[in-house]
């Protein structure tokens, strides 16, 4: 059984920084591509970011030269580093694996940034 379980979701100021990981198990990480999306109150789920198995990473314009993702395979996690957080960024954060054409959701962290 795929899991996927997040974690470092808080409470941070505007301009705080913050690191979400995401450690995966019952799935060949190493073969798998990850990712974080998220959802805030009201809206829509949203994608953040990816990295492929080989480390090639894409952003959404929203966060990009702000957030940066990274992969440990040896630790089958995802990690995701925000930092200058806005209160827009406030959301639930989600990992997302992809592996033999499925995908897999973990059950989401939750990130305030307020003041």
């Amino acid at each position: 059984q795929v899991q996927l379980v997040e974690s470092g979701g808080g409470l941070v100021q505007p301009g705080g920084s913050l690191k979400l990981s995401c450690a995966a198990s019952g799935m060949r990480f190493e073969l798998s591509g990850m990712g974080w999306f998220r959802q805030a109150p009201g809206k829509e789920r949203e994608f953040v970011s990816t990295i492929s198995r080989g480390g090639t990473t894409s952003y959404a314009d929203s966060v990009k030269g702000r957030f940066t993702i990274s992969r440990d395979n040896a630790k089958k996690s995802v990690y995701l580093q925000m930092n200058s957080l806005k209160p827009e960024d406030t959301a639930v954060y989600y990992c997302k694996g992809n592996y033999y054409a499925l995908d897999y959701w973990g059950k989401g962290t939750l990130v305030t940034v307020s003041s």
